[in-house]
């Protein structure tokens, strides 16, 4: 699935596609967020989950210029092209 059918799709068929064609990568603590990133084939989608409210609040594509880049690389080797 391409990201942009990926991001089209509505939000429970994303998240459905996630489990089943997704490879979760790390999980990171961001604000009030847990947030797993998932690579499907040849981009990564984050997926921000709200522990205290116990639902999913946003799910959407890996932004390599965001400063949560860094909580990544810390734990894993992300290619390149993200950093």
């Amino acid at each position: 699935m391409s990201c942009k059918d990926f991001l089209s799709l509505p939000f429970y068929d994303q998240l459905r596609a996630l489990y089943m064609e997704g490879t979760f990568v790390v999980a990171i603590r961001y604000y009030k967020y847990k947030v797993n990133l998932y690579l499907m084939k040849d981009y990564y989608i984050e997926v921000f989950y709200n522990h205290k409210e116990d639902r999913i609040d946003k799910i959407d594509l890996f932004d390599g210029s965001s400063t949560r880049t860094k909580f990544y690389a810390d734990q894993v080797k992300l290619p390149a092209g993200l950093l």
